[in-house]
């Protein structure tokens, strides 16, 4: 049995550390995609914006048989650094009640989330035990389709966030995004 000669060793040895320095200082990744698991998705700690104002409402369509007005808090419409579009959404009932409530749509997965519930008081918030639960899907169905109409009609067209929160006032006062199918 032959042995590598030492020198012959070491050469090789040699080479491999040049190339490998070569590559991080031509700017190559270590990795490739699909080498590593994408990093996980983080979601921002967040708290509820001021109670929504009569002025700064802006009513959105959601179908010729709801019964309900909708409407969504235009001067709290955010999209934040995890991709999250974040609104006060404000529905008045045919019998006069009003339901308040903070919520946030990511597009990529179609799901909402409830963060917190207005009270009654028409100032403060009750944050809401759903919030620390994962997301729910958005489905489009006849009834309660307000969500469905948030995500395919005005903040999600195909399937991408909107990018900033002026896109989506936009949006809500033309009664659709232009990209929106």
């Amino acid at each position: 049995m032959k042995r590598w000669p030492g020198a012959l060793l070491a050469g090789v040895v040699a080479t491999v550390a040049a190339q490998t320095l070569n590559c991080h200082a031509f700017g190559e990744p270590d990795s490739y995609p699909g080498d590593q698991e994408e990093k996980s998705w983080q979601e921002l700690e967040i708290e509820p914006p001021a109670f929504p104002k009569e002025e700064n409402l802006l009513e959105f369509y959601v179908s010729p048989v709801a019964t309900n007005k909708y409407f969504i808090d235009a001067s709290t419409l955010a999209v934040g650094t995890d991709g999250v579009v974040r609104y006060v959404l404000v529905v008045k009932t045919s019998g006069g009640a009003t339901n308040v409530s903070f919520e946030g749509i990511r597009c990529k997965e179609t799901a909402w989330k409830h963060y917190a519930t207005g009270r009654s008081d028409s100032a403060t918030w009750t944050k809401s035990r759903a919030a620390r639960i994962d997301w729910r899907a958005i489905e489009n169905k006849p009834v309660n389709r307000h969500h469905a109409a948030l995500n395919r009609d005005l903040f999600c067209p195909l399937g991408n966030a909107i990018m900033t929160a002026d896109e989506g006032r936009n949006a809500l006062r033309l009664g659709k995004h232009p990209n929106a199918i």
